[in-house]
């Protein structure tokens, strides 16, 4: 499933960031700033009105993405760091 496919106030576990090309800016900010494999990520809302941006909390930091970015993290639910 995809970051921006999950529901409010639910986590799951990062598998990847895809890429579009080779040399990808998106993917590797988001790589940066913790979207990497095994981390686990929470939805903490969505803006009304079409839910975008959504904002969410990966470690313990949050960032507030545009569906296009969350669409592009893949997750997998009910494997959680503990």
């Amino acid at each position: 499933m995809r970051l921006s496919e999950l529901g409010k106030q639910q986590t799951a576990s990062v598998v990847g960031v895809e890429k579009l090309q080779a040399d990808d800016a998106i993917a590797a900010r988001l790589q940066d700033i913790g979207f990497v494999a095994g981390e686990t990520v929470k939805v903490i809302t969505r803006a009304p009105w079409g839910g975008d941006p959504i904002l969410v909390q990966v470690g313990t930091s949050r960032f507030a993405l545009r569906r296009e970015e969350a669409s592009r993290i893949v997750l997998q639910q009910g494997v959680q760091r503990g």
